[in-house]
């Protein structure tokens, strides 16, 4: 199984226990080896090797498809969603549409775990969009990127692995991500300042090749089932627990804490706006039936 994070990720530790729930459930008839940190894949060809079969399983950010269809990019469009309440309601919203996009590639959607809400890192102190004019912003999907150019900023793609050497080498001064991403990078290292946006919940999901999973005998596909439920269950709890524990782990390393100021709220809010309706756009009616549905909810 190609992963893209590494061993202490809370993300990797759920898929570590999904695994060993396969192993246990099937008497040792399946074992998953979880190859961590992209040493089986790097994170830009996990989904394409999992399609192919060169790996049956794979763990992959769905917004990373976007170019592909707009529709996997639903859970980073900014501010559509704020905290666990509302990325769950999104996600029922948008998990039939998701699901018949991957069979359709010969792909099976074992289960899905939202990432903590994303936050802004900066070396300096934040009080409105005018203060990233010209900076160099991390990103790493497509969302990501449209925001850095709607601040103002200069979007730099960044895997998250290589965030620090990013940062000190001056390739990048700002960044948009989750409290994980930061404590495991050890953000307080190369910035001071972290904005408690709350822009996205992105998720990652766990897909299977469909043709080796219909290939297993119906036991072992009922437990691998049956662990995907248990690890999106728990990996959703894991998440919440890991957005409090990061945010308070930032602040006991010396970052400044904070909301956004209300004038930069309203800023964000306003962009947010803007690439909901350049979403919709792209997406079309699809796009637009979950987005109807969600806001029904």
């Amino acid at each position: 199984m190609a992963t893209p994070y590494a061993d202490s990720d809370f993300h990797t530790r759920n898929i570590a226990q999904f695994a060993e729930e396969v192993s246990t459930a099937t008497g040792g008839g399946l074992t998953i080896t979880v190859h961590s940190a992209g040493s089986l894949f790097g994170h830009p060809e996990i989904k394409d090797s999992v399609r192919k079969g060169l790996a049956p399983i794979g763990e992959v950010l769905m917004s990373r498809l976007a170019n592909e269809d707009p529709v996997f990019e639903v859970d980073s469009v900014p501010f559509v969603a704020n905290g666990y309440d509302q990325a769950l309601k999104l996600w029922q919203a948008s998990r039939e549409t998701i699901t018949q996009k991957l069979a359709d590639q010969g792909l099976t959607l074992l289960y899905v775990v939202p990432w903590p809400g994303q936050g802004i890192y900066t070396k300096d102190a934040v009080t409105d969009a005018a203060s990233f004019q010209g900076q160099n912003m991390r990103a790493y999907n497509a969302a990501s990127e449209r925001l850095a150019q709607l601040l103002g900023a200069v979007p730099t793609q960044v895997e998250a692995g290589d965030v620090p050497t990013a940062f000190s080498t001056g390739r990048v001064s700002a960044m948009i991500t989750s409290p994980s991403t930061g404590v495991t990078s050890q953000a307080w290292d190369f910035t001071s300042f972290y904005t408690d946006a709350q822009a996205w919940l992105p998720k990652n999901m766990v897909i299977v090749n469909t043709e080796a999973f219909n290939a297993l005998p119906e036991d072992q596909r009922a437990a691998i089932t049956q662990a995907a439920a248990q690890a999106e269950t728990r990996g959703w709890d894991m998440s919440a627990v890991e957005a409090t524990e990061a945010t308070e782990a930032l602040a006991s390393n010396g970052m400044t804490v904070a909301k956004p100021s209300e004038a930069f709220q309203g800023e964000l809010l306003a962009i947010g706006e803007t690439m909901t309706n350049e979403w919709l756009e792209r997406a079309g009616e699809p796009g637009k039936a979950i987005i109807d549905a969600y806001r029904a909810e």
